[in-house]
């Protein structure tokens, strides 16, 4: 008996070990998803009651929506553009930080701390500091003489969407500096020792030796933050909850509001941004790869 169940055992492979995590990935991934496309073609009243089938009237009218356009342009410079930002500046702080220097544990200890706190609660905190009234650096600006009466930065779309975007990389850089700064350890002393010996300069051996030795750690940074700064938002719902009107929303922020007057439409640009995610990260992964098989 014991033979036969280990037989029928081994008829399974490795399912009874993997079967867990897929479940899990059903429950949690697929599962959400299916009610999410499901969602997107019946009619809801405000109340939650299905009131039968739509068809592709939800995309339609999200299509016509007159802040659309705009949203998903903004959408699309604010990723690139905080991405950018933490990548090149998550570059040198990890340079930084594989060098020996006097407190390089405690600058370590201090990078941790907007990981270690609420996103939402950083948002906030600046949202205070940047208060028209109260805020501390309209106070500290107009004391030193920089400014005349008191700015509202987060009213204003063109001062607010700088703020955020400054917010957004704050909070975005201890994660990506620790991944690369993992990159850079993986690199062996001696083929820095091989580039002196050659005559290497300093930029030509970081340009020719660590950036493509680095190149996994940029590949897991790059994507993670695609993913989190596109559909990034308690930066934006708590410094500006996308006003006025939507002028500083992205999609994901845009897709709060609209769920207050259409849940299929809400649904619909779930959908919507579901589809950009999954695009915008095979084109990155294709173009990487593309990219090595060059450098072969």
């Amino acid at each position: 008996m014991t033979h036969k169940s280990r037989s029928g055992l081994a008829r399974l492979g490795p399912l009874p070990w993997i079967g867990p995590a897929v479940l899990l990935i059903l429950v949690v991934v697929v599962w959400p998803v299916y009610e999410m496309v499901r969602t997107s073609f019946l009619k809801i009243s405000t109340s939650g009651f299905v009131r039968g089938s739509a068809g592709t009237d939800k995309y339609q009218k999200l299509f016509d929506e007159p802040d659309f356009g705009h949203v998903l342009t903004w959408t699309v410079i604010w990723t690139l553009t905080v991405v950018g930002l933490t990548i090149l500046i998550s570059l040198g702080l990890a340079q930084l930080f594989n060098q020996q220097f006097p407190g390089r544990r405690v600058t370590r200890w201090a990078l941790i701390a907007p990981w270690a706190a609420s996103v939402l609660m950083t948002s906030i905190g600046f949202k205070w500091m940047l208060n028209q009234t109260a805020g501390v650096l309209n106070t500290a600006m107009t004391d030193l003489g920089l400014i005349d009466k008191p700015e509202d930065w987060l009213g204003d779309p063109s001062t607010a969407w700088p703020w955020m975007i400054f917010v957004a990389v704050f909070v975005s850089l201890p994660f990506t500096t620790y991944t690369l700064l993992a990159g850079l350890q993986t690199v062996p002393g001696e083929v820095y020792e091989a580039a002196k010996v050659d005559g290497t300069s300093t930029w030509q051996t970081y340009l020719r030796i660590t950036l493509p030795l680095l190149r996994p750690a940029l590949l897991v940074g790059v994507v993670i933050n695609l993913i989190n700064v596109f559909n990034s938002f308690p930066v934006i719902w708590g410094m500006t909850q996308g006003g006025p009107a939507s002028d500083t929303a992205t999609t994901t922020v845009f897709m709060y509001q609209l769920l207050n007057t259409d849940m299929g439409e809400s649904a619909a640009l779930s959908v919507v941004n579901f589809a950009l995610v999954v695009v915008m990260v095979l084109f990155f992964l294709k173009v990487s790869r593309w990219n090595q098989e060059e450098g072969r």
